[in-house]
């Protein structure tokens, strides 16, 4: 947060944008405050992933639309074993080349593997009472971009 805030000084952008720690499931807004909420890789990460939607949810504006980015599990021979080798067997190995931290880029692969992904996403995000909810595979299907409409 120290290094966005310091950019956004360094940019002259205080009266566009500002940085605050959080908790994903008690976001730190009104309801209805935002037209749109974006994430990018981060909701697999939450502790409770229904209440940070509904989180998300409740911070729209009716009509806002939240845009996730989230990584996914491909299902396309010959992508999907070519993916599960690499991310199992070779990324946990330049992880610990660079980082040594063997966790770090164990809990990536294993991150993934147990997040709901595509449809399955898609009726969670729908159970919470979003509208429209759409999964959009890219890069073969290793990762998805997730659209819903309050």
């Amino acid at each position: 947060l120290e290094v966005a805030q310091d950019k956004i000084i360094k940019r002259n952008l205080s009266h566009v944008f500002e940085v605050r720690l959080g908790d994903s499931e008690k976001l730190l807004f009104d309801d209805h405050s935002f037209d749109a909420v974006t994430v990018a890789y981060g909701v697999r990460n939450f502790e409770n992933l229904k209440s940070g939607l509904a989180d998300m949810l409740r911070v729209l504006k009716p009509g806002g639309k939240v845009v996730i980015l989230e990584f996914s599990k491909p299902r396309i021979f010959p992508v999907k074993q070519a993916y599960n080798f690499y991310f199992n067997k070779i990324l946990p190995g330049i992880g610990r080349l660079f980082s040594r931290d063997s966790a770090a880029y164990t809990y990536l692969p294993a991150s993934v593997a147990s997040f709901p992904d595509g449809q399955d996403f898609v009726s969670i995000m729908k159970g919470i009472g979003f509208k429209k909810a759409t999964c959009s595979p890219l890069a073969f299907g290793i990762c998805s971009i997730y659209i819903g409409v309050k």
